[in-house]
């Protein structure tokens, strides 16, 4: 297959695991956002590089967010939020922040493929995306390798979430 191929036939699976995506969850995640005082946010590998940029387009938008264990990362206090990406929602890192942050008083939101895992029990709202990974994939059929679709839809999804956060304030790129 060639490159150009394979771009449309990762977009046609991205199109397809978009139309499985419920909307209450991603309302459920905004709703989260919109009344936090800060927002922190966690992720592993591919994961935690998308939750990075949705932290700085949060800050972009005039929010105090910030990513967990980075330097500069204030202390959480009760009321914060906590935005975890996890495709299999049982990384062992990311539950040990999320049981820390809950007996904290954090409020947790959750990006995930598997909504009865460990942080998926946690979280106070969910968005629920499809996808492989370890663990999960025996009913998965992608051709891309084993968690692109995840990563990629959870760049898409926060990029979404600002898209309406944008709309709700009135705000535009400039």
């Amino acid at each position: 297959m060639s490159e150009a191929k394979n771009i449309f036939a990762i977009l046609d699976e991205l199109k397809g695991n978009a139309k499985q995506i419920d909307n209450e969850g991603l309302e459920s995640v905004e709703k989260l956002i919109t009344e936090a005082k800060r927002i922190f946010v966690g992720g592993a590998g591919r994961s935690g590089f998308a939750a990075r940029g949705f932290s700085n387009r949060l800050m972009h938008l005039g929010f105090q967010a910030y990513v967990i264990g980075e330097i500069s990362t204030p202390h959480t206090k009760a009321g914060d939020l906590l935005i975890i990406t996890s495709g299999s929602g049982e990384t062992d890192a990311l539950v040990s922040i999320a049981k820390k942050a809950k007996d904290s008083g954090l409020y947790l939101g959750l990006v995930t493929m598997n909504p009865q895992s460990t942080l998926g029990k946690m979280a106070d709202g969910m968005i629920i995306l499809p996808g492989d990974s370890k663990g999960n994939n025996e009913e998965k059929h992608s051709i891309q390798p084993m968690g692109s679709q995840f990563e990629q839809m959870s760049f898409l999804i926060f990029d979404a979430i600002v898209l309406k956060l944008m709309e709700n304030w009135n705000q535009t790129s400039e």
